[in-house]
């Protein structure tokens, strides 16, 4: 992958950096949530930057990626946001979802845990 050179690449909020600028991106786990999805290191800024955008969308903005790859990694993205989003959800909501629409977040969420769980174990072993 090489860095475009120049770009301003969207943060989100009004906040943006140039591509070449930015040293690290670091995906913000605890407290994660609008608003705060990453923090990024800018060359010459002495605190970082707390991003509204995903590790994979910023990066997606700072270099040439191959298409496939792109969608791929928007994919795992989205269901690390859902992942998040469906902790939140508690279990008599869980259950009134189930029975009024027939819609099973436990049996989602299992399935989303193992997915993750696979290209984890993906990402160790390459």
């Amino acid at each position: 992958m090489e860095i475009k050179e120049g770009v301003m690449v969207p943060l989100g909020y009004g906040k943006f950096a140039r591509s070449d600028k930015i040293i690290s991106l670091e995906r913000i786990e605890d407290e994660r949530g609008p608003g705060r999805r990453t923090i990024v290191y800018v060359e010459e800024v002495v605190h970082p930057m707390v991003a509204s955008r995903t590790e994979n969308s910023i990066l997606a903005n700072m270099v040439e990626i191959p298409r496939e790859e792109l969608e791929a990694s928007a994919a795992l993205e989205l269901l690390y946001d859902i992942q998040d989003d469906i902790q939140k959800i508690g279990p008599m909501l869980r259950k009134s979802i189930k029975k009024e629409a027939s819609f099973d977040i436990d049996k989602i969420e299992k399935r989303i845990n193992e997915i993750l769980q696979h290209e984890i174990e993906f990402d160790d072993v390459h």
